[in-house]
């Protein structure tokens, strides 16, 4: 669990760059410059950790950009408290982000090996998250309903049952599209049957999928 003085420089100068890129809540700010990128990395990439790029983390999957990372989070307005079902662990970075910021996240990830692995990675650190192996097109209703609900991978259109879950009030973020495109968007649930939908940019995700690996 090292944390050198040359990681907290580089994550120091990443918190800048994300900054100058648009994100304006310091919470997040401050999140991203004290989760340690480099432990969520491959070794092959590790080198790269607070370079502000998306890069491969085994089983088809990416640990995705910071910026990303920090506007996905931002679009939420997460608060401290709040329950938050995560859908895709991925490498646990995004994860990491949400607890700095006082959720209490449910997170689940369809990928055994990316399962296993982050969970050990995010134990290990100390962050203690309600872990889930299973398909994130169902949800988890046992635990819900939600404050906030985070995708974070491609789909092609927004899980009606991920909608059931969400809170009245709550907010559901995600990349809506095509696999090569999609549109990061932000849906309020403004009562049991009306929502709000807005879009807010193009971003490119893996795609997210049915089942258990």
């Amino acid at each position: 669990m090292t944390d050198s003085y040359r990681d907290k420089g580089l994550r120091a100068k990443l918190v800048t760059i994300i900054k100058d890129k648009g994100i304006t809540d310091d919470r997040i700010l401050e999140a991203v410059g004290k989760v340690k990128r480099h432990l969520f990395m491959d070794n092959a990439f590790i080198q790269f950790a607070y370079q502000d790029n998306a890069f491969p983390i085994g089983a088809g999957q990416t640990i995705s950009q910071p910026y990303t990372v920090a506007f996905q989070t931002q679009l939420l307005n997460i608060q401290k408290g709040e329950k938050v079902l995560e859908i895709g662990t991925g490498s646990g970075y995004q994860t990491a982000i949400l607890l700095e910021l006082g959720a209490k996240v449910y997170t689940i990830e369809r990928q055994r090996e990316l399962f296993m692995k982050s969970q050990k990675i995010l134990l290990q650190m100390g962050y203690k998250p309600h872990f889930f192996y299973g398909d994130g097109y169902a949800g988890k209703p046992t635990y819900g309903p939600y404050d906030k609900i985070l995708i974070t991978a491609g789909a092609p259109e927004i899980p009606e049952k991920l909608v059931e879950q969400l809170k009245v009030g709550g907010i559901l973020v995600a990349p809506i599209g095509h696999e090569s495109n999609q549109k990061m968007t932000k849906l309020v649930k403004i009562d049991e049957n009306n929502v709000d939908i807005t879009t807010h940019g193009d971003f490119i995700f893996v795609p997210m999928l049915k089942g258990k690996s």
